[in-house]
């Protein structure tokens, strides 16, 4: 190996030595000798947590809460009358308020479910028999009329600056369960609408970043965490490499001022390692027997992709992770919820979602992980009541639409919040995402108020001076 000249930086000298090792951890083999703090060690919560973890199902694009989740009696009964309908979008969109729309009713039909009752289209036949362990907050709103602005909203509290993703807020606030898996991972990640910035760290300390497998909601039997091995090299030759490498960043880390780049690279290291020989086992589904693949659907066509990843959700909190990322469709290709002119496309999507979504339910609660995991399942926003252009589908809606919770000690069976008789705006007991936010953070234990990161002289938090924590949804 070539000296390193004494006139590189530090990173670059880390950066040129580290060619080649793909993914060895510096300190894995030896980690008295390095002296860097785990920003990924596990963490005291604020306040007492009702849950450990959260599984995040991600509709990519915007389901219609109204043809899914939301029932509406008087969109039937005024099904093709022209209306007037007064909302952001449609004023973007047209420049004037009050715009009469044509009035569509939903296209699947409604039915009544378990105990509680709870109305569910045929969309969704297969999740609706969980219905007694779901919580329905039928009054969402949030910012961003626009796929871009709102999934960036959802992800990260800000429609347009650079901040935190809510899984890395929660890593960065109790750390990883289990040091050898990273403690925020996301599947099938969207490539565009923020892409990666809806799994970024920005300004906290990059190792609290997500980890992605997969991409553009696509998790096919290959997906892995890339360059966890290295074949050409044997044991004995990746430990020498390691031993230098880790005796060049112990001098590195002694001499340096605090760099976050560096640590998390470090830290990244140190993880890899301990994931080389741990990580491929919790990633294989081929130890899973053919009765748990059955049940989220895996080996049928139309469900094997979402099954698996989540059945991979699964695997992943039950070893330790944090927050779990689960993504149904992506901005940049033709499979997602957005049906401005083809509603009908909803049937395939939720057909493609439905049957994993109730074996992850399932599972969970038959292994009795469901009493400290959160499942959360939202898209960034809503659809219309309306016939977008006289048509067949249905324009964004951001004033009201229906996310649902399990587990975590929530009140199962319960709705709370109603949007208004034709689901076009939220109107009781409204929830702004910025509150949900605060919620799932206090389910986890932590207080969003105090959940905070000093940058740029200013404190900062994934609800900025926003949010209240929904207290009425919880038992």
């Amino acid at each position: 190996m070539n000296p390193i000249n004494n006139c590189l930086t530090r990173r670059a000298a880390l950066q040129q030595a580290g060619c080649g090792f793909g993914s060895l951890a510096l300190a894995g083999l030896c980690a008295d000798s390095v002296q860097a703090a785990n920003p990924s060690a596990a963490k005291e919560p604020h306040l007492r947590p009702r849950a450990k973890r959260i599984i995040f199902l991600f509709m990519q694009g915007g389901p219609s809460h109204i043809d899914t989740y939301d029932y509406k009696p008087t969109l039937y009964k005024n099904d093709g009358k022209k209306m007037p309908f007064d909302d952001a979008r449609t004023i973007a969109n047209k420049g004037k308020r009050g715009t009469s729309e044509r009035v569509m009713k939903p296209m699947w039909k409604y039915r009544h479910y378990g105990e509680s009752g709870r109305m569910t289209s045929d969309l969704f036949r297969e999740t609706a028999k969980h219905s007694d362990d779901l919580t329905f907050i039928h009054s969402m709103h949030t910012e961003g009329v626009a796929h871009g602005p709102a999934t960036l909203f959802l992800h990260c509290g800000s429609t347009s600056f650079i901040r935190p993703s809510l899984g890395s807020w929660v890593n960065y606030g109790l750390g990883s369960e289990n040091e050898n898996l990273p403690g925020f991972i996301s599947l099938g990640p969207i490539s565009s609408s923020g892409g990666a910035r809806n799994y970024g760290s920005a300004f906290l300390p990059a190792a609290h970043q997500g980890t992605a497998i997969g991409k553009g909601g696509k998790f096919d039997k290959n997906a892995t965490i890339k360059n966890l091995g290295n074949a050409n090299l044997s044991i004995s030759e990746q430990r020498r490499q390691l031993e230098f490498l880790q005796r060049l960043n112990a001098e590195q880390v002694k001499n340096a001022s605090k760099d976050s780049e560096l640590e998390a690279l470090i830290s990244s290291y140190e993880l890899a390692w301990r994931m080389q020989n741990n990580a491929p086992g919790v990633l294989d589904l081929s130890e899973e027997t053919q009765g748990t693949m059955a049940m989220y659907g895996i080996g049928e066509k139309a469900t094997d992709n979402f099954g698996r990843q989540c059945l991979m959700a699964r695997r992943l909190c039950e070893n330790g992770v944090r927050f779990v990322q689960v993504t149904s469709g992506d901005a940049g290709g033709a499979s997602n919820w957005d049906q401005h002119s083809k509603l009908p496309q909803h049937g395939p999507q939720a057909k493609a979602v439905d049957k994993p979504i109730a074996g992850l339910l399932q599972d969970l609660k038959q292994r009795g992980l469901l009493e400290d995991t959160i499942v959360w399942f939202s898209g960034e926003f809503g659809r219309a009541p309306y016939a977008q252009n006289n048509g067949t589908g249905r324009d964004h809606n951001a004033g009201g639409f229906t996310t649902w919770l399990a587990g975590g000690c929530l009140k199962s069976g319960f709705a709370y919040g109603a949007t208004d008789e034709f689901g076009h705006k939220a109107v009781e007991n409204k929830v702004h995402m910025h509150d949900l936010h605060a919620t799932l953070l206090h389910l986890l234990g932590l207080d969003h108020e105090q959940l905070t990161y000093r940058y740029a002289g200013r404190d900062f938090r994934l609800t900025d001076v926003h949010g209240s924590v929904v207290k009425a949804i919880m038992t």
